[in-house]
């Protein structure tokens, strides 16, 4: 690989993790739309975004896919996956649990493993079984700590493995796969828009349907309808990085992501983070210090 390829790799990579890292504070400046509803609404905007790029490069092919009833139900599978991880997101963010989805997402990667141990056969190295003991560790004592598991992260972790899992099962390319997702996903965002529904935590206890987003203010209204955009671009930033770099260096990279959003809900959103919780993250943190030195550095030892 040429150093400029190299370099701009290395560019788009951590240009979509700090946008990915980021997002927080832009969920949380639009949280006066109902959580449900912008979920919703992410995946309509996105599945017409992506749409309407792949229609002006003349790329129908990809709906060929649909005509294959294996390959469809595995998109509708990973549809539903990547869906949940949106919809969970979006939430907990919203409702105080920015905190927990920077767990999940560190913990992801190591789901994925298991993952992969128990669907494609693949080994780990000693390494690699050594982080996820501890990893596995410091959510047992985070569990005991707060008297029930992190269910936010844990369910982020899971369904982003569970995305990463079925994607290995479908030849489309990001952009392509992207838009059949959100094409599966957007008849149950439809649903749920003409479902009435009382908004979250009571703060519109009146309103029903979505007459409540015409009286937003005009920044949170801007900033509402590029919800679709701050969805794609990113991905199509790391889809471009993920070709021009080695996983290993991926490896490294994607951890951007998930501290970015942890000192966001320490920092800026003020989430209650006890110090005894340093001691279960700390046995996460050195799960992910370990699993990137088992894939630099041993991914032959068995």
């Amino acid at each position: 690989m040429d150093k400029s390829s190299f370099k701009k790799g290395i560019f788009f990579a951590v240009s979509a993790y700090v946008m990915w890292g980021s997002l927080p504070v832009y969920w949380k400046a639009i949280s006066a739309v109902n959580s449900l509803h912008l979920f919703s609404f992410r995946i309509l905007f996105s599945m017409l975004l992506v749409c309407s790029i792949l229609i002006a490069q003349k790329n129908i092919n990809w709906l060929t896919i649909f005509k294959d009833r294996k390959k469809a139900l595995l998109m509708v599978l990973e549809s539903f996956a990547i869906s949940f991880n949106l919809g969970l997101f979006v939430w907990a963010v919203h409702n105080g649990f920015t905190i927990q989805t920077s767990l999940g997402n560190f913990i992801a990667p190591l789901i994925a493993v298991m993952m992969g141990l128990c669907f494609f056969k693949e080994k780990l190295n000693v390494l690699q079984w050594i982080a996820f003991a501890m990893a596995l560790t410091g959510v047992l004592i985070l569990s005991f700590f707060t008297g029930a598991p992190p269910w936010v992260s844990l369910g982020l972790a899971f369904s982003f493995a569970l995305y990463g899992l079925l994607k290995k099962s479908v030849t489309l390319s990001a952009m392509e796969s992207l838009g059949a997702e959100m094409l599966i996903a957007s008849p149950v965002s439809l649903v749920i828009l003409l479902i009435p529904l009382a908004a979250s935590q009571g703060r519109f206890p009146d309103f029903h349907g979505l007459l409540y987003l015409a009286e937003l203010p005009l920044f949170t209204m801007i900033l509402f309808l590029l919800c679709g955009a701050v969805t794609i671009f990113p991905m199509y930033l790391f889809s471009k990085g993920a070709k021009l770099l080695p996983l290993s260096t991926l490896g490294f990279i994607k951890y951007i992501n998930p501290t970015l959003t942890f000192l966001t809900g320490v920092f800026i959103f003020r989430e209650p983070f006890p110090l005894r919780n340093l001691i279960p993250f700390g046995f996460i943190w050195a799960a992910v210090i370990l699993y990137i030195i088992s894939l630099k550095f041993v991914p032959k030892l068995k």
